[in-house]
C-alpha cells in the first residue's frame, strides 16, 4: 500500500482541502502531519499561537472521528519530514502552497531533499494566474478584481471525507502544546474566536443569513456586528478561500445586498497575496521606491502610547485596546489607528506592521503588510499620501453614538454625547460633572491633528523630491 504524508501548514480543515484530496488520490495510507517549526514558534505572537494550538486540537478530534489522527513533530521541517518518511516508508509529501518568502524558502529546502508536491489552496486562484495579458502582475486592485472575476470559478467546495485510512498505531506524535491561560477568560481570544472548522462553518452560515445583507452599509460601523469575523479562520485555513468566495458568489447571484462588496473584500485578500508573491521585498520595504526615504520620527514614548491606547483620541484608544484584549480589530479601526500612527505621529508604518503581527489572531503577512502600505500610501494601489484620516471625523461617522468608545474606554462612559469624540473640548464644569478630568483621568491629545497633518505632508513631499534628485544625479555605469 502506498503511504503519503499530508503536511498541514495553513489548512487546518478536512472540508475542501485540496492537499488532503490529492494525498488520498495517491496513497492508500495518508498520514496527517504538522511540524512545529521553530521559526514560527519563536515569533512573539501568543494570541495567534494559542489559536493555532486550539485549531490543532479541533483538527485532531475531526481526524479521530474518521479513523485517523494527527502526527505532531517539532523541529526543522526538512529534517522532521525526512525522519517521518524513513519511519513510514512514505513515497511523497503533499502540502498546500504558501506564498510568503519564508514559506517559499522552506518549501524549496524540503523539495531539494524530499519528494514534495504543492497544491493550490491558500487562495482561490494562484498568484501567477491573475496577471495582465503581457504576464506582468497587477498593482492596481480594480483591474485585478476584474481579471479575477473573469476566470472560471474552480467548482463548488469539496465535502470532508466520511472516513480516513488508519495510520500505524506505533507512530509517535508529540502532545499538542497548551496555550497560556488568559487573565480574563470571558474576553480572551479563545472565547471570542473558538478554533476549528466547525466554528468557521457556523460563522459563515450565520453571516450569509444575516449581516451579509447589510454588509455594504454596516461593514464600516465600529458599533455594529456588521462583518464576518472570519479572518482568523481564513488565515489558518479552518475555512478555505474557495468556501468563502463560493458563498459570496452564491449570495451575489441571488441578488443579496452586500454580497458583491464582501466578495471584493475577499479579492483584496487575494490581491495582497499576489503582491507578496510577485514582490516579496514588500515585507522589508515600501513597494513605491519614491517613498522609501521618508524622515520618520524616532519616538518610542509616542509608539508606546499608541500601543497602549493612551493617545488622547478616543476612537484610536478604543481600537488599540480592542486589539490588546481580543487579538482582533475591526477593519475600519485598523485603517484609523494606522493612519494615526503614520500620518499624525509620523512613525514608520513598519513599527505598526510589527505590532499588529505580534497582537493579531489573524495576523497574515500578506494582508497585514498590504493594509499598512495602503494606509501609508507607499504600496500597491495605496491611498494617496495626502489622504490623512481625521480621527474625530472618523469617530463621528463610524461610531456616531460613541458606543464603541464607551465599551473599550470605560473611563469615558459618562462623557456626554456631544463630547465623546473629542473630550478635550469639554469645559471644566462638564469635566467635573461627568467625572473625567482631561490630563488626569484620560490623556489630553498627544498631537494636534491639523499641525501633524502639515508636518506629514512636508515629510512625504521631501522624500519624493529627494528620491527624484538622487535618481537624476546618480552616475550611470559604463556599458
Amino acid at each position: 500500500m502506498a503511504t503519503v504524508l499530508w503536511w498541514l501548514r495553513r489548512d487546518l480543515r478536512l472540508t475542501d482541502n485540496p492537499a488532503l484530496q490529492r494525498a488520498l488520490d495517491l496513497g492508500s495510507v495518508v498520514i496527517p502531519v504538522f511540524i512545529l517549526d521553530p521559526h514560527l514558534l519563536d515569533q512573539p505572537a501568543p494570541q495567534r499561537q494559542a489559536f493555532l494550538f486550539a485549531g490543532l486540537y479541533a483538527l485532531d478530534a475531526g481526524l479521530r472521528v474518521r479513523g485517523s489522527r494527527l502526527v505532531l513533530r517539532q523541529g526543522q521541517p526538512e529534517v522532521e519530514l525526512a525522519r517521518l518518511m524513513a519511519e513510514t516508508g512514505a513515497s511523497c509529501i503533499i502540502a498546500e502552497e504558501d506564498y510568503t518568502p519564508y514559506a517559499r524558502t522552506r518549501d524549496a529546502a524540503v523539495a531539494a531533499r524530499l519528494p514534495l508536491e504543492l497544491v493550490l489552496g491558500v487562495t482561490v486562484f494562484h498568484p501567477a494566474h491573475v496577471v495582465k495579458a503581457n504576464g506582468q502582475p497587477y498593482r492596481v486592485f480594480t483591474p485585478f478584481s476584474r481579471a479575477w472575476k473573469a476566470l472560471p470559478f474552480p467548482g463548488a467546495p469539496a465535502p470532508a471525507p466520511a472516513a480516513l485510512p488508519p495510520i500505524p498505531a506505533d507512530l509517535i506524535s508529540l502532545p499538542i502544546p497548551a496555550a497560556r491561560p488568559s487573565s480574563n477568560p470571558s474576553t480572551s481570544p479563545s472565547a471570542i474566536f473558538p478554533a476549528g472548522e466547525a466554528e468557521a462553518h457556523r460563522r459563515l452560515a450565520d453571516f450569509a443569513a444575516g449581516p451579509l445583507s447589510d454588509y455594504a452599509d454596516a461593514r464600516n460601523r465600529l458599533d455594529l456586528d456588521g462583518t464576518s469575523t472570519l479572518s482568523p479562520y481564513l488565515h489558518l485555513g479552518m475555512l478555505s478561500a474557495r468556501q468563502a468566495a463560493h458563498a459570496a458568489l452564491a449570495a451575489w447571484q441571488s441578488a443579496a445586498p452586500g454580497a458583491e462588496v464582501w466578495l471584493n473584500e475577499l479579492i483584496w485578500r487575494e490581491f495582497y497575496h499576489t503582491i507578496l508573491y510577485h514582490y516579496p521585498q514588500v515585507l522589508k520595504t515600501a513597494l513605491n521606491p519614491e517613498l522609501r526615504r521618508i524622515p520618520w520620527r524616532n519616538a518610542p514614548a509616542d509608539l508606546r502610547a499608541w500601543q497602549q491606547g493612551l493617545t488622547g483620541y478616543p476612537v484610536v484608544d478604543a481600537a488599540m485596546r480592542q486589539l490588546t484584549t481580543l487579538g482582533w480589530m475591526h477593519n475600519r479601526a485598523r485603517m484609523i489607528v494606522a493612519s494615526f500612527l503614520v500620518k499624525d505621529l509620523l512613525i514608520n508604518w513598519q513599527s505598526g506592521e510589527r505590532w499588529f503581527m505580534q497582537a493579531l489572531v489573524d495576523g497574515d503577512p500578506a494582508a497585514n503588510n498590504g493594509g499598512w502600505q495602503w494606509v501609508a500610501g507607499v504600496g500597491a494601489d495605496a491611498a494617496p499620501y495626502f489622504r490623512i484620516f481625521n480621527p474625530v471625523l472618523q469617530s463621528e461617522k463610524f461610531d456616531p453614538a460613541g458606543r464603541f468608545i464607551r465599551h473599550w474606554v470605560p473611563e469615558l462612559a459618562a462623557v456626554p454625547d456631544g463630547y465623546i469624540h473629542a473630550p478635550w473640548l469639554m469645559p471644566p464644569d462638564v469635566q467635573r460633572s461627568c467625572g473625567v478630568q482631561i490630563g488626569r483621568h484620560y490623556p489630553a491629545p498627544m498631537v494636534d491633528h491639523t499641525r501633524a497633518r502639515e508636518r506629514t505632508l512636508a515629510a512625504y513631499r521631501a522624500s519624493a523630491i529627494e528620491t527624484v534628485t538622487m535618481t537624476v544625479t546618480a552616475p550611470t555605469s559604463a556599458s
